[in-house]
């Protein structure tokens, strides 16, 4: 059963990107593990193609290459943080609400129409940080369009922002001292909350 992990840095992981089983040391490294240790009868390959400072734009550049040569059983998916952040700290690069929406749809539609892979989408977090309370707005409208969109084309939606804020520990920087880039804890939180999102899937096709 093939599982790839798709994104940004988030997903990245600062993998070894000449090599796709190469898992980083994010979330997909535990998330991995622990679905490996759950399933012990099933034979996974697992492929984290997530690259750092990604766009929705440059998953649509990639889809061909990425998503669909690729053939996965299940794709997983959390994109939108730098669709926000590029508009603030880089140049003024900025997505509308509008081709966010439809670049989400140009992926998803093709993903479904030339593969046979189940969805998870994951919804893309931000803690209460100085230097990034700008981004909070917009982020939250994205957000919901990533809602929309995983009700129409999602197998499965991880809401891991609200699972973040939820949470109880008071200070989230612990699991991104940044308030987006997961440190250790942060990065095994979000694969035991992959796991349970994903363990409906897996069993689906098992």
């Amino acid at each position: 059963m093939k599982i790839l992990f798709q994104g940004d840095s988030v997903t990245d992981g600062d993998r070894d990107r000449t090599n796709p089983a190469n898992m980083g040391f994010g979330y997909p490294k535990y998330a991995s593990a622990m679905i490996e240790d759950a399933f012990p009868d099933i034979d996974f390959e697992f492929v984290n193609l997530g690259i750092s400072g990604n766009r929705t734009s440059h998953l649509v550049e990639r889809m061909q290459s990425d998503f669909i040569e690729i053939q996965p059983d299940i794709v997983s998916l959390m994109i939108g943080i730098n669709d926000v952040w590029h508009h603030y700290a880089h140049d003024l690069v900025y997505t509308s609400n509008e081709q966010f929406e439809q670049n989400l749809i140009t992926l998803l539609e093709n993903v479904k129409s030339n593969t046979a892979a189940k969805i998870m989408i994951i919804q893309p977090f931000l803690f209460d940080v100085p230097d990034k309370q700008e981004l909070k707005g917009e982020l939250v409208e994205k957000q919901a369009i990533i809602k929309a969109i995983a009700d129409r084309y999602a197998d499965a939606y991880l809401p891991l922002h609200d699972i973040f804020m939820a949470d109880e520990a008071e200070d989230k920087t612990v699991y991104a001292a940044d308030g987006v880039h997961p440190t250790e804890d942060g990065a095994c939180l979000i694969a035991q909350k992959y796991l349970e999102a994903i363990t409906p899937l897996i069993e689906a096709l098992a």
